[in-house]
């Protein structure tokens, strides 16, 4: 973490408080300022972006300690040329910069996307019959396809990620309570192909969001007798041919009036076809015949004559 953020660590001797007073002393008046009363925030996300906003409107509102005649914020622009640019880069700093402008014009040049620091703790997991992983006393949802080999889950702040083999199979926001299973649906439709049934009552479809005509053609097949396996094909489909193909598909078969999977699906085909339809090559000038060559088959009459 000192690489990274390009700071050098100052050891203090335990319970010696005295020796980083200040440090302290700083942490309490901001708990004083901005968490009392105790804050409720539904999200980090959330809660950091209300921060940002208090820390703005304290700085531009009161006066600097040593500069009485200007406030903080005053004081911070007069600075700004002169600091120095920051190497690293926090994963927030594009929301910062947003609202207080880059440090240095040239800032984010000095922050590609790939220097984020992965702060997380990981942990060796194994994966239930239920495509289940246990994580502080919660359970999160993996790929079918990781039933019965470990796992790596990655706790972060804000969410779990979940690895196997170096690929991600599970990506969830963290919860903090106790007893809850998380549940991705997507994880759980290659089992709908052998327990079609599951769509209407497995807990992991309870109150799943699909895409607008995803949903309309579900509700459609609802009404049908075998809506549940022609409902799996459809979704099926969307592991090969990526969501934003089968919506752009269901709306297409809403328009016409049907919503069949067999329809559905070979809406899908005929648009893969145009997809892979090879492209006509365009011959360079330089490669172009100037004398093309003409069929005469009385060339070969002479050459039987000559011989």
């Amino acid at each position: 973490m000192c690489s990274h953020f390009l700071v050098e660590p100052v050891a203090c001797t335990p319970a010696s408080g005295w020796e980083k007073g200040q440090v302290e002393n700083q942490v309490g008046t901001v708990r004083g300022r901005f968490f009392i009363p105790r804050l409720r925030a539904k999200s980090y996300a959330e809660l950091n972006a209300w921060l940002l906003d208090q820390c703005l409107v304290h700085a531009k509102t009161n006066h600097h300690p040593e500069f009485r005649t200007k406030t903080v914020w005053q004081v911070f622009e007069e600075e700004r040329p002169s600091l120095v640019p920051y190497a690293g880069r926090f994963p927030a700093c594009s929301r910062i910069a947003a609202k207080v402008g880059p440090v240095m014009p040239d800032l984010r040049s000095f922050a590609p996307a790939d220097r984020d620091f992965d702060g997380f703790h990981a942990t060796p997991a194994s994966v239930s019959k239920t495509c289940l992983v246990r994580f502080d006393n919660n359970k999160y949802s993996v790929m079918a396809s990781a039933v019965g080999r470990p796992v790596e889950v990655r706790a972060y702040a804000d969410r779990i990620e979940i690895r196997q083999d170096g690929q991600i199979v599970g990506d969830h926001e963290r919860s903090f309570g106790r007893g809850r299973t998380i549940y991705d649906p997507w994880h759980y439709v290659p089992v709908l192909a052998r327990k079609p049934g599951a769509l209407r009552n497995g807990a992991p479809f309870k109150d799943w969001v699909l895409p607008t005509s995803l949903a309309r053609v579900r509700k459609k097949l609802g009404r049908t007798d075998d809506g549940d396996r022609q409902m799996v094909k459809i979704l099926t489909s969307v592991l090969s041919d990526g969501l934003p193909a089968v919506e752009a598909a269901c709306a297409e078969a809403l328009d016409e009036g049907v919503h069949s999977a067999d329809i559905v699906l070979n809406i899908l085909a005929r648009r893969r076809e145009v997809i892979l339809r090879p492209l006509t090559i365009t011959t360079p000038d330089a490669l172009k015949l100037r004398h093309e060559p003409v069929a005469d088959c009385a060339r070969y009459d002479r050459l039987r004559r000559a011989v």
